[in-house]
């Protein structure tokens, strides 16, 4: 029987699609707005899942943008009550239910000070919304497992959308025309990776026994390396955590012995070399080498090779990539006779202060 968490994995191609349908327009206004506005940098407030969709924003709009971002500390406004001065900032609350407290505080803070406010969120009458002056809605239909998944990749192409109609200015029409299209082909390349399922349903047993892993990548796929180390920590209680590629070689590299497994996300992109490097480094002490790549070489050194049908410009590749993981930690949940869609202690909505 498909669970509530494996039913809403496969909707992700069906909400990438209605977002184009029913929200892509109002990102369009929302950035004219804000090239009509004197911003100089942007700070963005976020939690769990969502924070992850944050790193992938400040890439975004570091890099496409001209943007300098930062990830708000939340606690600074409700615990310390010593906000920072917001003046000609951008300020985004990314939230799937808008009900987070301290995040709806820092968008709050912001509005005070008369900064341009940005809500994402799935639901346009949450509290999230309420308190920003603009809202861009994820258009996931309800989410109902604990786990995030289809809003997290709605996150994602929301802001790659944003960064793409924040850029036109900078662009010549024929660019312009070459990132829509390829914006308008990603649902079409995420249904063709989720049929990886397979695959990982009949390789997850190997991993029962797994008690801690090491997710790695760079750059975009930082935040994937986040996101999926959350979700295996979220289903399988495995202690599975996240690097750079650069960072790991700075200490925690000493923790791989033979065996030891280690899941590289490494599509196209610029970081590929030091992720190529990496990788061989780590096929030389044993490591158990699980690879999410487009790339044939890397995925020969895997030991579980999870291959990237298409290759697409890596400031996309990050709503690729991390759908290996999220059938990974759903399927070794499964081998672990856990409930995906009950994982321990959690709940769907965690507000904080």
């Amino acid at each position: 029987m498909e669970t509530l968490l494996q039913k809403e994995i496969n909707e992700q191609p069906a909400v990438l699609r209605r977002f184009v349908e029913e929200e892509v327009d109002n990102v369009r206004e929302i950035a004219r707005r804000i090239r009509e506005t004197d911003v100089h940098y942007a700070v963005i407030a976020a939690r769990g899942t969502s924070d992850n969709a944050a790193i992938y924003t400040r890439y975004l709009l570091e890099s496409f943008c001209d943007l300098p971002v930062s990830l708000a500390a939340p606690s600074i406004y409700t615990l310390y009550k010593s906000p920072p001065s917001l003046e000609k900032a951008l300020v985004v609350g990314i939230s799937q239910s808008g009900k987070g407290a301290d995040v709806n505080a820092v968008v709050e803070e912001g509005r005070r000070q008369g900064a341009l406010t940005l809500a994402l969120t799935n639901y346009a009458e949450s509290p999230l919304a309420e308190a920003a002056a603009h809202t861009i809605q994820l258009r996931a239909g309800e989410e109902k497992s604990v786990a995030a998944t289809k809003t997290y990749t709605s996150q994602l192409y929301a802001m790659a959308w944003l960064a793409a109609f924040l850029r036109q200015e900078k662009a010549s029409q024929q660019e312009e025309k070459e990132r829509e299209a390829a914006l308008r082909a990603l649902p079409d390349q995420v249904a063709a990776v989720l049929a990886l399922q397979e695959l990982i349903a009949a390789r997850a047993e190997r991993y029962r026994y797994a008690s801690h892993l090491v997710v790695v990548g760079r750059g975009f796929n930082y935040a994937t390396a986040f996101e999926v180390a959350l979700k295996l920590k979220e289903l399988t209680y495995m202690v599975a955590e996240p690097y750079s590629s650069a960072d790991f070689r700075h200490g925690p590299i000493a923790i791989v012995e033979g065996g030891f497994p280690v899941l590289a996300i490494a599509p196209t992109g610029a970081p590929l070399d030091d992720l190529a490097a990496l990788i061989s480094d780590l096929e030389e002490r044993g490591a158990e080498l699980l690879v999410v790549s487009d790339r044939q070489e890397l995925l020969e050194k895997a030991r579980l090779p999870l291959r990237l049908p298409v290759t697409v410009e890596e400031w996309l590749s990050p709503i690729l990539c991390v759908l290996p993981g999220q059938l990974l930690a759903y399927h070794l949940a499964l081998a672990k006779d856990l409930d995906p869609d009950n994982p321990r202690t959690l709940q769907k909505v965690t507000s904080t202060l």
